[in-house]
């Protein structure tokens, strides 16, 4: 058991650094909305092959016509995991990932069961396995296992050993809503625009959606060992047509995103007390905070730097219907007229100073007049 922990917790340290090296790539400016299509499975892993299909096979051409068909839109950039009959390590696919700074990444697979079992599933993060997920969970994550070099780049990590999954869940957590969304859109599009049947959205703590820093979903897009789907899945026409929902869904997606999360957050409106004279002003304000207000929006955004323009020290508070995001903590007013200046300069421009007396929010003339008294 010591043993088993000491390999959970060097996992846990490995994936924190490259949380951290990822979290850089936010910052990065982009004009496309960029989606990895990762085909999964391929080369000598063939993944299941129910009927006699390789599941290899079919997913690559589901993905490449995916990628095709949301290439036709100007505003997204499509990124392939891989685009012939190639193997690609688990920790390749993240890489490709997270080197793209990918705003969406979408692994296509097919099912198989030792039974007749029919239907779509959809997979986020989670740690909330029933007997099934975990199965799904080992025999993906056991394509680690086909490589070479396995032992060296994954710390330890036992695909078997349920802590090992359970870790999986850790650093994944903040995109764990929009997966859900995206998944979500996905199973709808399967089963209401396509008449396919669902089994619905389903958590399991497969290695690829946790290494991947942005919301993330592995798609079943069916069971190969039912005669009927495989022999569906294995057409032209029926790839064509598993491929237009995972398009609709992701177009979905970006049209919710863009809604909620860009146009949605708006800058403060409330009036800063610039024009309050500082000179004599003591620079230390006893049981008094200030903080940089800097957005506000109805959507619930984890205070991480990368998306605040690389602020950090980023806290977020709810009022009513609305989260209110503030850079910094200080009792130092000279400190926060600072903070604001950097907070400007990263583009928040209608930012502005807000000031708590033993937790209450007062006016920031109120606190400065109060070291006068």
């Amino acid at each position: 058991m010591k043993t088993t922990l000491h390999y959970i917790f060097v996992l846990v340290g490995f994936l924190f650094t490259s949380t951290l090296t990822s979290a850089h790539a936010f910052q990065k400016d982009k004009d496309k909305f960029v989606v990895v299509v990762d085909a999964g499975h391929g080369g000598h892993d063939s993944g299941n092959k129910g009927n006699g299909y390789r599941e290899s096979d079919i997913a690559l051409k589901i993905a490449l016509q995916v990628g095709k068909d949301l290439e036709k839109n100007k505003d997204i950039k499509v990124i392939y995991t891989r685009k012939k009959d190639v193997f690609v390590t688990l920790r390749g696919r993240a890489k490709i990932a997270n080197d793209a700074d990918a705003d969406l990444f979408v692994s296509i697979h097919c099912n198989a069961h030792h039974s007749q079992a029919s239907g779509t599933e959809t997979f986020v993060l989670g740690v909330a396995n029933t007997k099934r997920n975990m199965e799904i969970a080992k025999k993906e994550n056991e394509v680690i296992f086909l490589e070479a070099d396995y032992e060296k780049h994954y710390e330890g990590f036992d695909p078997n050993s349920p802590e090992s999954l359970i870790t999986l869940s850790f650093l994944q957590e903040e995109y764990t809503e929009n997966s859900i969304k995206l998944a979500r859109m996905v199973e709808d599009n399967f089963e209401k625009g396509l008449k396919r049947k669902s089994r619905g959205l389903k958590q399991a703590s497969l290695w690829v959606l946790h290494n991947t820093y942005m919301p993330s979903v592995l798609i079943e897009v069916g069971f190969l060992t039912n005669k009927s789907e495989g022999k569906f899945l294995n057409t032209k026409g029926g790839q064509t047509k598993m491929a237009s929902g995972i398009k609709k869904a992701i177009y979905g997606y970006k049209s919710y995103i863009e809604q909620n999360v860009g146009e949605d957050i708006y800058q403060g409106t409330e009036v800063d007390t610039d024009i309050i004279e500082t000179v004599g002003i003591p620079q230390i304000i006893e049981n008094v905070v200030f903080k940089v207000q800097i957005s506000a929006s109805s959507r619930e955004i984890a205070p991480k730097s990368y998306n605040f323009k690389g602020l950090s020290d980023i806290s977020r508070e709810k009022s009513g219907k609305v989260y209110k995001y503030y850079y910094g903590y200080t009792s130092d007013y000279n400190k926060v007229k600072q903070m604001q200046s950097i907070a400007v300069s990263k583009g928040y421009t209608d930012c502005f100073v807000v000031a708590y007396k033993d937790g209450i929010k007062i006016d920031v003339s109120e606190a400065i007049k109060s070291t006068s008294n």
